[in-house]
């Protein structure tokens, strides 16, 4: 096995304020883990009340410049953000894996598709366009344009240290905005390693800020409660998004939510089968699982429900299970040993109502959160796994007869973030993607996240787009003007 390389007196574990490294008024820290071997990688500094004050200070001044700038000079930051970070995706990678667990090739997948959407927000920067029309009533001209919302909560999950924070980063700096990000306790370490590459590409000091504290729920709040801050981005469970919304309302923040999701990957017979089981490996497998777009329930046409089972169990079963920081490592441990017993649990669930294992299903005698890939057959509708996010590598088969049934069956959830569809005829795909409720749809392919797209669901599973030309819009408000001229 490869050992790690990584230089641990040069890891970022203070909190990043106004451009300068501060260790926090009350002198609080906490560990972080590696998940492969549970030891202690560091212990990063936790930020408080006087923090947050602090941190918003310095956005607020930084962004009356920033927003000032123009788009071309804020376009040009982002842009070179992209190169050195393209530059350093290796160095990333062994960060995200060291923190995070994920095996190489997922955490190499993860710092490209952070990094990119630098680049993606370098050109949007520039097309905040606008609109100028004859009222046809009134007869006065209408203009139209769109402003810096104003300073912005960022609250990021540790499943994508990178991601998604670049994600959110990036288009409210596209925007003007100035950022206060607040990581998860689990994973902070990247983030914080990205603040001196932004400084480098030249954000200004004060910009964007980093506060990873134990105490995320009061910091948060309080955050929420400053009458500077007009938007809060989270990406998360939808249990917590339901208390930061009502935190929200109190002072009617403009709010962007990625949740939780329950997404079905629906395998009809007329599919073309190498093509589903690839796409359904890559919708189950990527990350680990822990995503919210991972395939949760996976529906397969009862014709071909055996030959499918086969072929994913064969591919599940050929993953190699093991440290990430190994490269011939595909699955490397879960984050932490609740998200490991959760997926335990799950499985222990679905078995006891009638499933079949038909690989993996046990938790392996070795130090880590491991959990190894398992595939489930004849998954009862009562089972667990079948109403909440697993969060981990267990592919869980029903099989189901009619379309009418399958598309009932796929939207009988509170959640709508992305659903996945296999079907080698388009006229009857299309039809049943536009009948599903969720904000993505994979048809014939099991990845929808890109830059370039408005990511984001229905119903519980969020508000607002992050991504495409929307996910900028999501920090900037829309201003009218009447005029007669």
């Amino acid at each position: 096995m490869t050992k790690i390389d990584i230089d641990f007196d040069a890891l970022h574990t203070d909190l990043w304020i106004d451009g300068a490294w501060r260790a926090g008024t009350g002198g609080e820290r906490f560990p972080v883990l590696n998940p492969a071997t549970e030891e202690v990688i560091a212990t990063v500094a936790s930020a408080d009340i006087a923090e947050a004050d602090a941190a918003l200070d310095a956005a607020e001044a930084a962004m009356k410049l920033w927003a000032a700038r123009k788009p071309r000079e804020r376009s040009e930051v982002l842009r070179k953000a992209w190169e050195l970070m393209t530059a350093r995706l290796d160095s990333f990678a062994r960060l995200i894996t060291l923190e995070n667990g994920k095996a190489r090739v997922d955490a190499m997948g993860e710092a490209a598709y952070a990094a990119e959407f630098f680049r993606w927000f370098a050109e949007e920067a520039v097309r905040a366009e606008g609109l100028l029309m004859h009222a046809p009533s009134s007869g006065a001209r209408i203009l139209v344009q769109h402003k810096p919302a104003g300073l912005a909560v960022l609250v990021t999950p540790w499943n994508y240290p990178a991601a998604m924070g670049t994600r959110k980063i990036a288009p409210a700096l596209a925007a003007g905005c100035g950022v206060v990000i607040k990581p998860a306790s689990e994973t902070p370490l990247t983030m914080l390693a990205l603040m001196p590459l932004l400084e480098e590409a030249g954000v200004p000091k004060g910009l964007v800020n980093v506060l990873p504290s134990r105490k995320t729920g009061a910091l948060v709040g309080h955050m929420l409660r400053d009458p500077r801050v007009r938007v809060i981005s989270f990406t998360g469970s939808t249990e917590v998004g339901r208390k930061l919304l009502h935190s929200a309302a109190d002072t009617v923040l403009k709010p962007a939510m990625e949740l939780g999701g329950n997404a079905p990957c629906i395998v009809f017979e007329d599919a073309d089968l190498d093509t589903a089981v690839n796409g359904t490996m890559l919708a189950k497998m990527r990350n680990l699982g822990e995503a919210c777009t991972a395939a949760n329930r996976i529906y397969v046409h009862e014709d071909v429900a055996e030959d499918f089972t086969r072929r994913l169990v064969a591919r599940m079963s050929a993953l190699k299970l093991g440290d990430g920081t190994d490269p011939t490592v595909d699955v490397g441990p879960l984050v932490n040993a609740e998200t490991r017993d959760n997926v335990a649990a799950f499985v222990a669930d679905a078995v006891a109502k009638g499933a079949r294992i038909e690989c993996g299903g046990e938790v392996p005698a070795r130090k880590g959160f491991f959990y190894p890939p398992t595939v489930l057959s004849n998954v009862p509708a009562t089972a667990n796994c079948v109403h909440d996010e697993i969060f981990g590598p267990v592919a869980a088969i029903q099989t189901f007869r009619s379309e009418e049934d399958v598309i009932a069956r796929a939207n009988d959830t509170e959640y709508g973030l992305v659903a996945y569809v296999f079907s080698d005829n388009m006229k009857r795909a299309l039809r049943v993607c536009e009948r599903l409720d969720y904000g993505m749809v994979g048809l014939n392919r099991g990845l929808v996240s890109d830059p370039a797209a408005p990511f984001g669901g229905t119903k519980q599973s969020g508000l607002g787009r992050e991504g495409g030309h929307e996910g900028m819009l999501e920090f900037m408000e829309t201003q009218y003007i009447s005029a007669e001229w």
